[in-house]
Protein backbone atom coordinates (compact mmCIF):
# COMPACT_ATOMS: atom_id res chain seq x y z
CA UNK A 1 0.00 0.00 0.00
CA UNK A 2 2.68 2.24 1.01
CA UNK A 3 4.07 1.94 -2.44
CA UNK A 4 1.26 2.33 -4.44
CA UNK A 5 0.48 5.39 -2.61
CA UNK A 6 4.02 6.93 -4.07
CA UNK A 7 3.32 6.20 -7.23
CA UNK A 8 0.30 7.87 -7.33
CA UNK A 9 1.83 10.54 -5.29
CA UNK A 10 4.61 11.24 -8.37
CA UNK A 11 2.04 10.67 -10.87
CA UNK A 12 -0.34 13.42 -9.28
CA UNK A 13 3.20 16.03 -8.91
CA UNK A 14 3.83 15.42 -12.55
CA UNK A 15 0.40 16.31 -13.87
CA UNK A 16 0.45 19.20 -11.65
CA UNK A 17 3.71 20.42 -12.83
CA UNK A 18 2.50 19.49 -16.42
CA UNK A 19 -0.33 22.16 -16.15
CA UNK A 20 1.67 25.01 -14.42
CA UNK A 21 3.98 24.26 -17.65
CA UNK A 22 0.97 24.62 -19.77
CA UNK A 23 -0.38 27.92 -18.46
CA UNK A 24 2.99 29.52 -17.86
CA UNK A 25 3.15 29.25 -22.29
CA UNK A 26 -0.72 30.41 -22.44
CA UNK A 27 -0.02 33.42 -20.50
CA UNK A 28 3.33 34.17 -22.17
CA UNK A 29 1.34 34.08 -25.56
CA UNK A 30 -1.29 36.65 -24.32
CA UNK A 31 1.42 39.39 -23.07
CA UNK A 32 2.45 38.95 -26.49
CA UNK A 33 -0.59 39.61 -28.76
CA UNK A 34 -2.02 42.52 -25.79
CA UNK A 35 1.81 43.79 -26.55
CA UNK A 36 1.49 44.03 -30.52
CA UNK A 37 -2.45 45.51 -30.31
CA UNK A 38 -1.62 48.39 -28.88
CA UNK A 39 -2.10 51.62 -30.66
CA UNK A 40 1.69 53.04 -32.07
CA UNK A 41 0.74 56.46 -31.01
CA UNK A 42 -0.59 56.50 -27.34
CA UNK A 43 -3.68 55.37 -25.10
CA UNK A 44 -6.63 56.62 -23.86
CA UNK A 45 -7.28 56.89 -20.08
CA UNK A 46 -9.82 58.98 -18.47
CA UNK A 47 -10.34 60.65 -21.68
CA UNK A 48 -6.74 62.12 -21.80
CA UNK A 49 -4.55 61.35 -24.55
CA UNK A 50 -0.74 60.19 -23.85
CA UNK A 51 1.28 60.77 -27.12
CA UNK A 52 3.38 58.41 -27.83
CA UNK A 53 6.62 60.13 -28.58
CA UNK A 54 8.10 57.53 -30.97
CA UNK A 55 5.39 58.65 -34.21
CA UNK A 56 5.43 62.14 -34.18
CA UNK A 57 3.30 62.62 -37.13
CA UNK A 58 0.97 60.79 -35.54
CA UNK A 59 1.53 63.16 -32.37
CA UNK A 60 1.36 66.23 -34.75
CA UNK A 61 -2.04 64.84 -35.94
CA UNK A 62 -3.55 64.02 -32.65
CA UNK A 63 -2.52 67.26 -30.57
CA UNK A 64 -3.89 69.67 -33.46
CA UNK A 65 -7.27 67.81 -33.25
CA UNK A 66 -6.91 68.25 -28.98
CA UNK A 67 -5.92 72.01 -29.44
CA UNK A 68 -9.07 72.63 -32.38
CA UNK A 69 -6.53 73.61 -34.92
CA UNK A 70 -6.40 72.84 -38.72
CA UNK A 71 -3.99 70.32 -39.99
CA UNK A 72 -3.07 69.89 -43.80
CA UNK A 73 -6.30 72.21 -44.44
CA UNK A 74 -6.54 74.27 -47.90
CA UNK A 75 -6.05 78.15 -46.18
CA UNK A 76 -8.57 80.73 -47.81
CA UNK A 77 -6.33 83.29 -50.29
CA UNK A 78 -6.23 87.04 -48.31
CA UNK A 79 -9.40 89.11 -49.56
CA UNK A 80 -8.59 90.61 -52.63
CA UNK A 81 -9.99 93.88 -51.98
CA UNK A 82 -7.81 96.35 -53.77
CA UNK A 83 -5.18 97.72 -51.71
CA UNK A 84 -3.73 100.33 -53.94
CA UNK A 85 -5.44 102.84 -52.20
CA UNK A 86 -5.32 101.12 -48.86
CA UNK A 87 -1.39 100.69 -48.72
CA UNK A 88 -0.81 104.23 -50.46
CA UNK A 89 -1.43 105.38 -46.67
CA UNK A 90 0.46 108.70 -44.69
CA UNK A 91 2.84 107.70 -42.01
CA UNK A 92 0.33 108.59 -39.28
CA UNK A 93 -3.42 107.11 -38.75
CA UNK A 94 -6.56 108.38 -36.33
CA UNK A 95 -8.95 106.44 -35.11
CA UNK A 96 -12.05 109.14 -35.54
CA UNK A 97 -12.02 112.72 -36.50
CA UNK A 98 -13.60 115.01 -34.05
CA UNK A 99 -13.69 118.67 -34.04
CA UNK A 100 -12.35 118.96 -30.67
CA UNK A 101 -9.59 116.59 -31.32
CA UNK A 102 -8.24 117.01 -34.65
CA UNK A 103 -5.06 114.98 -36.19
CA UNK A 104 -1.95 117.66 -36.44
CA UNK A 105 -0.55 117.98 -40.06
CA UNK A 106 2.99 116.57 -40.42
CA UNK A 107 3.97 117.31 -44.22
CA UNK A 108 1.60 114.75 -45.20
CA UNK A 109 -1.87 116.41 -47.42
CA UNK A 110 -4.04 113.65 -45.50
CA UNK A 111 -3.99 111.02 -42.97
CA UNK A 112 -6.07 107.65 -43.03
CA UNK A 113 -8.92 107.46 -40.36
CA UNK A 114 -10.60 104.50 -38.99
CA UNK A 115 -8.18 101.76 -40.71
CA UNK A 116 -9.42 102.99 -43.88
CA UNK A 117 -12.69 101.69 -43.12
CA UNK A 118 -15.38 104.03 -44.47
CA UNK A 119 -18.64 103.81 -41.57
CA UNK A 120 -21.13 103.03 -44.09
CA UNK A 121 -24.17 100.91 -43.14
CA UNK A 122 -25.12 97.59 -44.32
CA UNK A 123 -27.94 99.26 -45.90
CA UNK A 124 -26.44 102.09 -47.13
CA UNK A 125 -23.93 99.56 -48.64
CA UNK A 126 -26.78 97.41 -50.18
CA UNK A 127 -28.38 100.23 -52.56
CA UNK A 128 -27.58 100.75 -56.12
CA UNK A 129 -29.33 104.02 -57.39
CA UNK A 130 -27.54 107.15 -58.16
CA UNK A 131 -28.19 109.61 -56.03
CA UNK A 132 -26.77 112.89 -54.49
CA UNK A 133 -27.42 115.05 -51.30
CA UNK A 134 -25.57 118.43 -49.96
CA UNK A 135 -26.82 119.71 -46.46
CA UNK A 136 -28.14 122.92 -45.97
CA UNK A 137 -26.01 125.93 -45.08
CA UNK A 138 -26.13 126.61 -41.65
CA UNK A 139 -26.58 130.07 -39.43
CA UNK A 140 -23.25 131.07 -40.39
CA UNK A 141 -23.89 130.00 -44.17
CA UNK A 142 -21.33 127.01 -44.24
CA UNK A 143 -21.52 123.89 -45.44
CA UNK A 144 -22.92 120.54 -44.21
CA UNK A 145 -22.16 116.91 -45.09
CA UNK A 146 -22.16 115.77 -49.16
CA UNK A 147 -23.12 112.62 -49.60
CA UNK A 148 -23.87 110.55 -53.03
CA UNK A 149 -24.08 107.59 -54.41
CA UNK A 150 -22.27 108.07 -57.91
CA UNK A 151 -22.84 106.19 -60.66
CA UNK A 152 -22.08 106.83 -64.37
CA UNK A 153 -25.47 107.98 -64.74
CA UNK A 154 -25.25 111.14 -62.76
CA UNK A 155 -21.15 112.09 -63.86
CA UNK A 156 -20.94 115.44 -65.83
CA UNK A 157 -20.80 115.38 -70.01
CA UNK A 158 -20.22 118.57 -70.78
CA UNK A 159 -18.34 121.35 -69.95
CA UNK A 160 -17.23 122.68 -66.97
CA UNK A 161 -18.93 126.30 -66.18
CA UNK A 162 -17.46 129.16 -64.24
CA UNK A 163 -18.35 129.69 -59.75
CA UNK A 164 -16.13 133.17 -59.40
CA UNK A 165 -20.15 134.07 -58.43
CA UNK A 166 -19.82 132.22 -55.57
CA UNK A 167 -18.15 133.18 -52.14
CA UNK A 168 -17.75 130.09 -49.82
CA UNK A 169 -17.58 131.23 -46.07
CA UNK A 170 -13.78 132.78 -44.75
CA UNK A 171 -13.35 133.39 -48.81
CA UNK A 172 -10.51 135.91 -49.61
CA UNK A 173 -8.21 136.46 -52.43
CA UNK A 174 -4.81 135.53 -51.67
CA UNK A 175 -1.53 135.19 -53.65
CA UNK A 176 1.86 133.58 -52.56
CA UNK A 177 4.57 133.12 -55.65
CA UNK A 178 5.45 129.64 -54.29
CA UNK A 179 1.64 128.24 -54.19
CA UNK A 180 0.91 126.11 -57.45
CA UNK A 181 -1.22 128.85 -59.50
CA UNK A 182 -0.36 131.16 -57.35
CA UNK A 183 -4.04 131.55 -55.62
CA UNK A 184 -3.71 130.57 -51.62
CA UNK A 185 -7.33 129.38 -51.69
CA UNK A 186 -9.36 127.69 -54.30
CA UNK A 187 -13.64 127.24 -54.37
CA UNK A 188 -12.99 123.28 -53.28
CA UNK A 189 -16.03 121.37 -54.16
CA UNK A 190 -16.76 118.56 -51.50
CA UNK A 191 -17.90 116.35 -53.98
CA UNK A 192 -15.65 116.65 -57.38
CA UNK A 193 -17.15 118.12 -60.48
CA UNK A 194 -16.12 115.12 -62.12
CA UNK A 195 -18.16 113.09 -59.98
CA UNK A 196 -21.78 114.55 -60.04
CA UNK A 197 -21.05 117.60 -62.34
CA UNK A 198 -22.45 119.85 -59.32
CA UNK A 199 -20.94 123.34 -60.31
CA UNK A 200 -21.76 126.31 -58.59
CA UNK A 201 -23.93 124.86 -55.91
CA UNK A 202 -23.20 126.87 -52.97
CA UNK A 203 -23.98 124.12 -50.81
CA UNK A 204 -21.22 122.32 -52.18
CA UNK A 205 -18.51 124.64 -52.18
CA UNK A 206 -15.47 125.66 -48.78
CA UNK A 207 -13.01 127.95 -49.11
CA UNK A 208 -10.37 125.39 -49.54
CA UNK A 209 -6.19 125.84 -50.05
CA UNK A 210 -4.59 124.61 -53.72
CA UNK A 211 -2.69 122.04 -51.33
CA UNK A 212 -5.52 120.84 -50.20
CA UNK A 213 -7.61 120.56 -53.26
CA UNK A 214 -4.77 119.56 -55.63
CA UNK A 215 -2.77 117.26 -53.41
CA UNK A 216 -5.20 116.10 -50.53
CA UNK A 217 -8.41 116.06 -52.26
CA UNK A 218 -7.47 115.31 -56.12
CA UNK A 219 -6.21 111.71 -56.20
CA UNK A 220 -8.86 110.61 -54.44
CA UNK A 221 -11.56 111.88 -56.87
CA UNK A 222 -9.62 110.84 -59.57
CA UNK A 223 -9.56 107.45 -58.27
CA UNK A 224 -13.02 107.06 -57.73
CA UNK A 225 -13.64 108.98 -61.26
CA UNK A 226 -11.26 106.11 -63.11
CA UNK A 227 -13.07 103.20 -61.37
CA UNK A 228 -16.60 104.15 -62.28
CA UNK A 229 -15.45 105.06 -66.01
CA UNK A 230 -13.92 101.24 -66.34
CA UNK A 231 -16.74 99.23 -64.11
CA UNK A 232 -20.17 101.57 -64.43
CA UNK A 233 -20.06 100.50 -60.44
CA UNK A 234 -21.81 102.62 -58.22
CA UNK A 235 -19.89 104.16 -55.41
CA UNK A 236 -20.75 105.73 -52.14
CA UNK A 237 -18.88 108.44 -51.40
CA UNK A 238 -19.55 111.14 -48.30
CA UNK A 239 -16.90 114.49 -47.46
CA UNK A 240 -17.36 115.85 -44.34
CA UNK A 241 -16.23 119.42 -43.78
CA UNK A 242 -14.60 119.63 -40.52
CA UNK A 243 -14.69 123.45 -38.99
CA UNK A 244 -13.74 124.14 -35.39
CA UNK A 245 -16.26 126.25 -33.20
CA UNK A 246 -17.55 129.32 -34.94
CA UNK A 247 -14.20 129.50 -37.69
CA UNK A 248 -15.65 130.70 -41.61
CA UNK A 249 -12.82 128.44 -42.96
CA UNK A 250 -12.93 124.76 -42.31
CA UNK A 251 -9.78 122.57 -40.97
CA UNK A 252 -9.86 119.93 -43.08
CA UNK A 253 -12.50 117.08 -44.92
CA UNK A 254 -12.94 113.65 -44.14
CA UNK A 255 -13.68 111.56 -47.16
CA UNK A 256 -15.56 108.42 -47.03
CA UNK A 257 -15.83 105.82 -49.53
CA UNK A 258 -17.09 102.23 -50.86
CA UNK A 259 -17.72 100.68 -54.08
CA UNK A 260 -21.01 98.91 -53.72
CA UNK A 261 -21.38 96.13 -56.75
CA UNK A 262 -17.77 94.74 -55.84
CA UNK A 263 -18.41 94.98 -51.90
CA UNK A 264 -15.48 97.19 -51.38
CA UNK A 265 -12.95 95.57 -53.42
CA UNK A 266 -12.29 98.21 -55.78
CA UNK A 267 -12.77 101.70 -53.52
CA UNK A 268 -12.71 101.55 -49.86
CA UNK A 269 -11.03 104.55 -48.20
CA UNK A 270 -11.95 106.61 -45.32
CA UNK A 271 -8.89 109.88 -45.05
CA UNK A 272 -8.88 113.22 -43.30
CA UNK A 273 -7.74 116.12 -45.70
CA UNK A 274 -5.70 119.03 -44.04
CA UNK A 275 -7.07 122.30 -45.19
CA UNK A 276 -3.26 123.95 -44.71
CA UNK A 277 -0.81 124.96 -46.99
CA UNK A 278 2.81 124.59 -46.23
CA UNK A 279 4.57 127.85 -46.09
CA UNK A 280 1.41 130.21 -45.19
CA UNK A 281 -0.51 130.39 -41.86
CA UNK A 282 -4.06 130.36 -41.92
CA UNK A 283 -6.46 132.42 -39.35
CA UNK A 284 -9.62 129.87 -39.70
CA UNK A 285 -12.13 132.15 -38.20
CA UNK A 286 -11.87 134.63 -40.82
CA UNK A 287 -9.67 133.22 -43.57
CA UNK A 288 -6.98 135.96 -43.52
CA UNK A 289 -3.32 134.32 -44.22
CA UNK A 290 0.07 135.35 -43.81
CA UNK A 291 3.46 133.76 -44.23
CA UNK A 292 4.43 131.85 -41.67
CA UNK A 293 5.92 133.02 -38.79
CA UNK A 294 5.06 136.27 -40.31
CA UNK A 295 3.18 139.16 -38.61
CA UNK A 296 -0.09 139.62 -41.43
CA UNK A 297 1.01 143.57 -40.94
CA UNK A 298 4.46 143.05 -41.60
CA UNK A 299 4.28 140.68 -44.95
CA UNK A 300 1.11 140.40 -46.44
CA UNK A 301 0.09 138.24 -49.74
CA UNK A 302 -0.77 140.52 -52.49
CA UNK A 303 -3.98 140.72 -52.53
CA UNK A 304 -7.73 142.21 -54.62
CA UNK A 305 -10.38 143.77 -53.11
CA UNK A 306 -14.03 142.82 -54.91
CA UNK A 307 -15.26 146.00 -56.54
CA UNK A 308 -18.78 146.95 -56.06
CA UNK A 309 -19.74 145.94 -59.59
CA UNK A 310 -17.83 143.66 -61.59
CA UNK A 311 -16.16 140.69 -61.44
CA UNK A 312 -12.44 141.22 -60.27
CA UNK A 313 -9.62 142.05 -62.42
CA UNK A 314 -5.89 141.65 -60.93
CA UNK A 315 -2.77 142.92 -61.09
CA UNK A 316 -0.20 140.97 -61.05
CA UNK A 317 2.81 141.88 -58.35
CA UNK A 318 6.15 143.48 -59.81
CA UNK A 319 7.60 139.77 -58.60
CA UNK A 320 5.21 138.17 -61.34
CA UNK A 321 5.73 137.96 -65.15
CA UNK A 322 3.24 140.25 -66.93
CA UNK A 323 0.66 138.88 -69.27
CA UNK A 324 1.97 138.51 -72.57
CA UNK A 325 0.81 140.79 -75.40
CA UNK A 326 -1.14 138.92 -78.24
CA UNK A 327 1.84 139.27 -80.52
CA UNK A 328 4.28 136.88 -78.21
CA UNK A 329 1.11 134.34 -77.18
CA UNK A 330 3.13 131.89 -79.28
CA UNK A 331 6.20 131.90 -76.08
CA UNK A 332 2.76 130.25 -73.99
CA UNK A 333 2.36 127.11 -74.23
CA UNK A 334 -0.92 126.81 -72.09
CA UNK A 335 -3.34 129.00 -70.83
CA UNK A 336 -4.44 127.56 -67.64
CA UNK A 337 -7.80 128.26 -65.75
CA UNK A 338 -7.06 128.11 -61.55
CA UNK A 339 -10.48 127.57 -61.17
CA UNK A 340 -11.78 124.87 -63.02
CA UNK A 341 -8.34 122.92 -62.90
CA UNK A 342 -8.00 122.85 -67.15
CA UNK A 343 -5.84 123.54 -69.24
CA UNK A 344 -5.93 124.89 -72.91
CA UNK A 345 -4.01 126.17 -75.63
CA UNK A 346 -3.17 129.59 -76.31
CA UNK A 347 -5.50 129.95 -79.82
CA UNK A 348 -8.50 127.87 -77.96
CA UNK A 349 -11.74 129.71 -77.56
CA UNK A 350 -12.62 128.62 -74.15
CA UNK A 351 -9.08 130.14 -73.03
CA UNK A 352 -10.41 133.66 -74.03
CA UNK A 353 -13.28 133.57 -71.59
CA UNK A 354 -11.26 132.95 -68.36
CA UNK A 355 -11.30 135.70 -66.08
CA UNK A 356 -7.90 137.75 -64.91
CA UNK A 357 -8.20 136.55 -61.65
CA UNK A 358 -8.48 132.80 -62.45
CA UNK A 359 -6.05 132.75 -66.07
CA UNK A 360 -2.81 131.85 -65.47
CA UNK A 361 -0.35 131.32 -68.85
CA UNK A 362 2.75 129.01 -68.74
CA UNK A 363 5.42 127.27 -70.27
CA UNK A 364 4.80 123.83 -68.55
CA UNK A 365 4.91 120.95 -70.37
CA UNK A 366 1.75 119.25 -70.48
CA UNK A 367 2.85 116.17 -68.67
CA UNK A 368 4.11 118.57 -65.85
CA UNK A 369 0.63 120.23 -65.47
CA UNK A 370 -1.45 116.80 -65.33
CA UNK A 371 1.41 115.69 -62.72
CA UNK A 372 0.20 118.97 -61.02
CA UNK A 373 -3.73 117.99 -61.36
CA UNK A 374 -4.98 119.94 -64.11
CA UNK A 375 -6.67 118.49 -67.24
CA UNK A 376 -6.46 119.00 -71.01
CA UNK A 377 -9.56 120.82 -72.04
CA UNK A 378 -11.82 118.64 -74.09
CA UNK A 379 -12.50 121.13 -76.73
CA UNK A 380 -8.52 122.22 -78.09
CA UNK A 381 -7.71 119.17 -76.86
CA UNK A 382 -3.96 120.55 -76.13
Amino acid sequence: MKIKLKKKNTLTIIIVAVLILIGAIASTSSEDTEETTKPAFGSFEEGTAEISEENTTEKSFLSGILNNKEDNTEKKPESSKNTTNKTNKPASTVDKISSSSLPVYKNSPYVVVNNNEPAFTSSQKSGKKSFETYANLDSLGRCGVAYACIGKDIMPTGERGEIGQVKPTGWKTAKYDFVDGRYLYNRCHLIGWQLTGENANNRNLITGTRYMNVQGMLPFENMVDDYIEETRNHVLYKVTPVFKGNELVARGVQIEAYSVEDDGDGICFNVYCFNVQPGVRIDYKTGESALDGKETTTKKPVTTKKPTTTRVVTTKPVTQKPSLPSSAVGNTSYIVNTNSLKFHLPSCSSADDISAENRWETKDSRDSLISKGYSPCGRCKP
